[in-house]
């Protein structure tokens, strides 16, 4: 499946060599032996992030493995500086973060509309001759040479910030909920990673206000380890303020696979315990008043103490609850 949703680039980047400094004696009609004017060569250019709100994806850079910015011009006479290179500006979505293709290490992130960062340095522009005399030494005929750019392999990382992440197991309904509750038009069917890749909808809530939910692709057991889709479902979950559990009525044991979901996250990155969450039980349709009664009671005695959590039974074909959850989403994101 070709999809417009990309998340993850390794492009070479690199930078301009600065411009050497120039060796050179003023001279004129007046003057046949002047000091030294040699002016310094430009900086070459750097590569640079730039966050763009109305971008939402890589996909512009997947194609782009080469990004090379132009080199410094090299110092003139009469003190005259050499132009700089061209710097290459690379416009990303929030939420983008660079790292170091070799190490790992995270080198910047971007997360506000215009905010830039240098993801690759141009090399300085050498010192002209001009800078090196002294008074024993008024006639240096030498002049620094510019510094050269630097060209290194960088990996750019996408992860969406949302305000309410869905977390479950595949066909635990999130995508049909996403449909039910905003205008995202997810691709629903009963099997599991339908979801491939993130699907943002806006939820229309009271007084025209409005909150951003991401259904992301469907954890497995395992997903820590790298198994299923499990590390690029994980990244995305990072950024999201509230986690909404959904599992399915049809469960056989509800508090077991919150636990598998909980241990997932943990493993990948125990920071991500300390967000709120809310557990919707979807599907509850298929339950009837008895069955609901029994589950709550169960749910009451597991979900207390250091497991506690508030919990919603939920139906996207109904519409049972969900104005409901809309409440209580809104009033954990701004408690």
């Amino acid at each position: 499946m070709e999809t417009n949703f990309v998340d993850y680039v390794k492009i070479c980047c690199r930078s301009g060599k600065g411009g050497d400094g120039a060796v050179h004696f003023h001279r004129d009609k007046f003057t046949t032996k002047g000091g030294p004017d040699g002016g310094d060569g430009g900086r070459g250019g750097h590569i640079i992030l730039r966050g763009n709100k109305q971008l939402w994806t890589l996909l512009h850079l997947k194609y782009r493995k080469h990004v090379i910015a132009e080199d410094g011009e090299n110092g003139g006479k009469s003190n005259m500086t050499g132009k700089s290179g061209k710097d290459v500006i690379l416009e990303v979505p929030l939420g983008t973060i660079a790292k170091n293709a070799e190490t790992g290490e995270v080198e910047g992130e971007i997360t506000e509309d215009g905010q830039e960062i240098i993801l690759v340095r141009g090399g300085r522009g050498g010192l002209g001759n001009a800078h090196f005399a002294t008074p024993s030494r008024q006639a240096p005929r030498f002049a620094q040479e510019g510094e050269p750019g630097k060209s290194e392999w960088k990996i750019l990382e996408l992860k969406i910030l949302a305000d309410v992440g869905l977390v479950g197991f595949p066909n635990a309904g999130k995508s049909t909920l996403l449909s039910v509750l905003t205008a995202a038009k997810p691709e629903i069917a009963n099997y599991p990673f339908t979801t491939l890749v993130p699907q943002l909808g806006i939820v229309q809530y009271r007084d025209f206000k409005s909150f951003v939910m991401a259904d992301l692709p469907g954890l497995i057991e395992g997903a820590s380890e790298g198994r299923g889709l499990g590390h690029r479902f994980l990244r995305h979950v990072e950024r999201n303020s509230v986690l909404l559990f959904v599992i399915s009525a049809e469960n056989a044991n509800i508090f077991e696979e919150y636990k598998v979901l909980l241990n997932e996250l943990k493993l990948y990155n125990p920071d991500l315990l300390n967000k709120k969450r809310l557990l919707a039980i979807s599907k509850a349709d298929l339950l009837d008043e008895e069955l609901m009664s029994e589950l709550s009671k169960e749910l009451n005695k597991k979900l207390k103490g250091k497991n506690k959590l508030p919990y919603l039974f939920i139906s996207s074909h109904t519409g049972f609850n969900l104005e409901k959850l809309k409440d209580e989403l809104w009033k954990i994101l701004n408690e």
